[in-house]
């Protein structure tokens, strides 16, 4: 038996994974135990959580493998103060001592880290050094179904590489071209993210939710000034427009001037026309150059698979246009895009890469990426009562049957069963539920239980074989990383009226039979649910179509705006308690709010930093 421990660190999004003869054990977030959002500090609890689900102890491990290559990261700092010098000098000093502290010499800190874990780990011979992209890249194929793809990862930066094409062919990964910094597609939308107000490396998916609202106005003022994108999608960004190789901010003044705007103050300005053209049309390039990338990389490679990982990945709207263009016939993307799934990347590019074991090509290798920690009956009911909370212990036929009903009579559900996702998304794993048809479920979700932006978009969970009755896809698409159309038939046209309102007053426009999950531009983001991956959760949206003929579910992740999503039952029980949430179901407890002792009542609003 050979085990591999993998480690993504200091930068956001820590998480460890751990593999066993090649198989995916465990693998979670350091954010989910910490309650830090988007934490990036060395993943302690996550490698404790890993090591014990998979009954290890840590000197027991084989390798252990960090995501990244310290040195050359080091490398680009110093070549970019260099390059730009004399700008950037308070950035250069105010990164050094924590470089020549620590992460330079990242080998003897891991060393005292790990020891932490395991007093008798004292082999140090067995800690490896990935690169960022080589981890992206072997998170998206050796998991995917494919027995060979085209691999493309894009995300802010690695070390140099800031977007990658490999060719992955059985056990075999290698990168073949690379777009290095500066030049970031991950960097443009993150600049687009600091302009609009939101928060870098988190609120990008706000952006995201944000375009539709808007009109592409400078698309051209974009390509004319910031990017140059060449035929095969290739791109390069005009730096004087941007202060991140330099300063402490995204964009510089000559950026503000372009535009004729200073950033968004998010606490104080109001988003605005502006804001929402201004979303439009940096989506609209981003999706550009994505499709332009795919279509060349099809010509030169002509696979017919697309892996896809990155933080870029997690941009399910181009995703959805690469697959609705049918550039290739399949498409697999990595659900855990982001810096967290380099920790699984790069666990199996050691096995498969050097280790030089075979893979074993499989449709589950991700186990749904319900990966995280899970509860028995006995430790929920005891973390409840801890908590004095009220609830009845019921039959899996009687959970299915009640939180069915509670749906359809319009309640907000919270929902924890089984293993945590892995990944930024929950999929029915630590989930908040809802009734799709309600046109005020949307706004109502938004701002009584999530407490952010109303603008904020769900998702539907829809079973895999209805899929196509609903909406113009009919592919798996598990982790909630496609975007697709509703159908024509399950539309509602606007009126020439409601097609002239404003922005965020299409809000409350009922677009289709299920508006809630539908975004303003028809669109929606969908996770198709599996049995053989989610048995519990499929049954209950069985059950609930039995009972209204909809076999959609809205599915948003259990946690308010700027927490993580809920990893243990407290977590849970805290978030329904400082929420308005109706009914929480927990394993087989069933808690309905109007019983709770009043002074449980958490007041959470602001518990949280908003992201």
């Amino acid at each position: 038996m050979i085990s591999i421990l993998g480690i993504s660190a200091f930068y956001h999004d820590s998480a460890a994974a751990i593999i066993v003869d090649g198989k995916i054990v465990a693998a979670a977030q350091e954010e989910r135990f910490t309650r830090k959002k988007h934490d990036s500090s060395y993943p302690y609890n996550a490698v404790k959580f890993v090591l014990e689900f998979a009954k290890l102890n840590l000197s027991d491990v084989d390798h252990i493998v960090f995501y990244e290559k310290p040195f050359l990261k080091f490398e680009r700092l110093l070549e970019t103060y260099v390059a730009f010098a004399p700008r950037g000098f308070k950035q250069f000093t105010k990164s050094m001592p924590t470089w020549l502290r620590e992460k330079l010499f990242q080998k003897n800190m891991l060393m005292k880290l790990l020891k932490e874990h395991d007093q008798n780990f004292v082999n140090e011979k067995k800690i490896y050094f990935s690169e960022h992209h080589l981890s992206h890249a072997a998170s998206a194929f050796f998991p995917s179904p494919f027995k060979d793809a085209v691999v493309l990862t894009a995300d802010g930066v690695g070390e140099w590489a800031t977007t990658t094409v490999a060719i992955g062919k059985d056990q075999d990964l290698s990168i073949k071209k690379e777009i290095h910094f500066p030049h970031s597609l991950g960097l443009l939308y993150s600049a687009f993210t600091y302009y609009t107000g939101f928060k870098v490396n988190s609120g990008e998916y706000k952006l995201m939710g944000l375009a539709p609202y808007g009109e592409p106005k400078y698309v051209g003022l974009i390509k004319d000034n910031l990017i140059d994108v060449k035929e095969d999608g290739s791109f390069k960004l005009s730096q004087e427009y941007f202060d991140y190789a330099t300063g402490l901010k995204m964009t510089s003044d000559k950026f503000h001037n372009l535009f004729g705007k200073e950033p968004r103050n998010s606490k104080e300005d109001k988003l605005t026309e502006f804001h929402m053209d201004v979303a439009a049309s940096i989506q609209k390039v981003t999706e550009e150059v994505m499709i332009k990338m795919a279509k060349s990389l099809k010509n030169e490679f002509n696979h017919k698979n697309l892996c896809l990982a990155g933080g870029v990945a997690l941009n399910c709207v181009a995703n959805g246009k690469i697959l609705e263009q049918k550039i290739f016939e399949n498409i697999w993307i990595q659900p855990a895009a982001g810096d967290a799934g380099g920790s699984l990347g790069a666990a199996l590019a050691i096995w498969h890469l050097e280790l030089k074991n075979k893979r074993q090509i499989s449709n589950n290798h991700m186990q749904g990426s319900y990966l995280g920690p899970s509860y028995t009956q006995e430790e929920i009911e005891k973390e409840l009562k801890k908590n004095n909370a009220d609830f009845n212990v019921l039959n899996e036929n009687e959970i299915i049957e009640k939180t069915a009903e509670s749906l359809k009579n319009g309640e907000a559900v919270g929902w924890f069963q089984g293993r945590m996702e892995f990944g930024p998304r929950a999929l029915g794993g630590r989930s908040i539920l809802g009734d799709p048809r309600s046109s005020t479920m949307q706004k109502n979700l938004n701002l009584k239980v999530k407490y952010r932006e109303s603008f904020r978009p769900f998702a539907p969970s829809v079973l895999r074989e209805d899929v196509d009755k609903w909406f113009k896809i009919n592919e798996d698409s598990p982790y909630m990383l496609l975007v697709a159309e509703v159908l024509d038939d399950k539309k509602i046209k606007m009126t020439d009226e409601e097609k002239n309102l404003f922005g965020i007053d299409k809000l409350n426009i009922k677009r289709s039979d299920i508006p809630a999950v539908t975004h303003v531009d028809y669109s929606a983001r969908i996770q198709t649910v599996h049995n053989e991956t989610n048995p519990k959760y499929y049954s209950l949206i069985k059950k609930f179509k039995e009972k209204t003929n909809c076999s959609v579910l809205i599915n948003t992740s259990f946690n308010v705006r700027g927490e993580p999503i809920v990893n243990t039952p407290n977590d849970a029980f805290n978030c329904f308690m400082g929420t308005e949430m109706d009914k929480l179901v927990i394993g087989n407890c069933f808690l309905d709010k109007k019983k709770q002792k009043k002074n449980l009542k958490k007041d959470y609003k602001n518990q949280f930093e908003l992201d």
